[in-house]
């Protein structure tokens, strides 16, 4: 059987990057889980910090640019596709293009941090066709913030067992 963490273990970087792909695609690794991971292994110095804000932040972009890619490739259609059904429903394509309509690139930004909302609206991005450099700075921005929560929490948190091993 694959194991996840023995995978990390032996390649950090392309493994944190690895999961974010397969996150994407729908596999159970929340993109939220893998930024404390990140910060947890920085902590205990198995990674560095700047390669793994860079290949974090890289692969952040790169997946919200693959949503929104698709998105854009298959329009209003997206709803009809049995792979994207399960994400997109018409009814919530609808809710969504009228946030766009109103708020524009804001609903991007703060989208990020709404769990279960995050692949819907980078989708709706395409559909809607914002601009594709529009699109990278506002996800860009906003995953600047994503990156600092929850790989600081992360890092905090496994600063905290490190101390606790020690006074125990």
């Amino acid at each position: 059987m694959f194991e996840t963490t023995a995978f990390i273990h032996h390649f950090p970087y392309l493994g944190l990057l690895t999961l974010l792909v397969l996150g994407t695609l729908g596999l159970p690794f929340p993109e939220d889980g893998i930024l404390l991971l990140s910060g947890f292994l920085i902590a205990h110095h198995v990674i560095k910090p700047l390669p793994a804000f860079l290949v974090v932040y890289l692969g952040l972009l790169m997946t919200d640019f693959l949503l929104y890619s698709v998105g854009k490739k298959y329009g209003r259609r997206i709803v009809e596709h049995k792979r994207f059904q399960k994400i997109l429903t018409s009814d919530r394509l609808g809710k969504l293009e009228n946030k766009f309509i109103k708020w524009g690139p804001l609903v991007v930004f703060f989208g990020r941090h709404l769990l279960g909302l995050r692949a819907q609206i980078f989708l709706v991005a395409g559909v809607m066709r914002m601009s594709w450099k529009k699109f990278l700075i506002v996800a860009g921005t906003s995953a600047l913030f994503t990156i600092t929560l929850w790989g600081g929490i992360g890092y905090v948190g496994g600063n905290s067992i490190q101390t606790l091993k020690k006074d125990i």
